[in-house]
């Protein structure tokens, strides 16, 4: 696992608890915040965004990550999601082939709950055997 020092993953959930508080969820109230540290040392912050139609909704992750990629970033060290939840959040399956796109498979996600405690896995932990270009032929 690409290593991650606890204070930059205790400032990273701050940062991902933050971005909660701007979650648009009239229909579930389930607030998700993620946080995102691109190569360049610059952090993307997104929310969960529901829509009545429930599959437009976009989850914190996506947001985060689409935000970095529209401002150039191609790259990532790590990734904090945090959740109204007691258990420790954790991104769904269509947020972490999106990382998986860009994100190295031992990149850290520090999976936080409504505490503000947590803990790290890596994205392959996440996704194993994760579909890539490698798989285009």
């Amino acid at each position: 696992m690409m290593e991650i020092h606890e204070y930059e993953a205790r400032r990273m959930v701050r940062m991902a608890e933050e971005a909660k508080t701007k979650a648009y969820v009239p229909y579930s109230n389930f607030h998700v915040g993620a946080c995102l540290k691109a190569d360049s040392g610059a952090y993307y912050l997104g929310c969960n965004i529901e829509n009545a139609a429930y599959g437009p909704t976009n989850c914190a992750e996506r947001t985060a990550t689409f935000k970095a990629v529209y401002e150039g970033e191609r790259k990532f060290e790590a990734l904090a999601v945090a959740w109204d939840g007691d258990d420790y959040a954790s991104p769904c399956g269509v947020c972490r082939q999106v990382l998986a796109e860009f994100c190295s498979p031992d990149m850290p996600v520090i999976c936080a709950n409504n505490k503000g405690e947590y803990a790290i896995r890596t994205l392959a932990e996440l996704l194993p055997f994760a579909f890539g270009k490698k798989d285009l032929k």
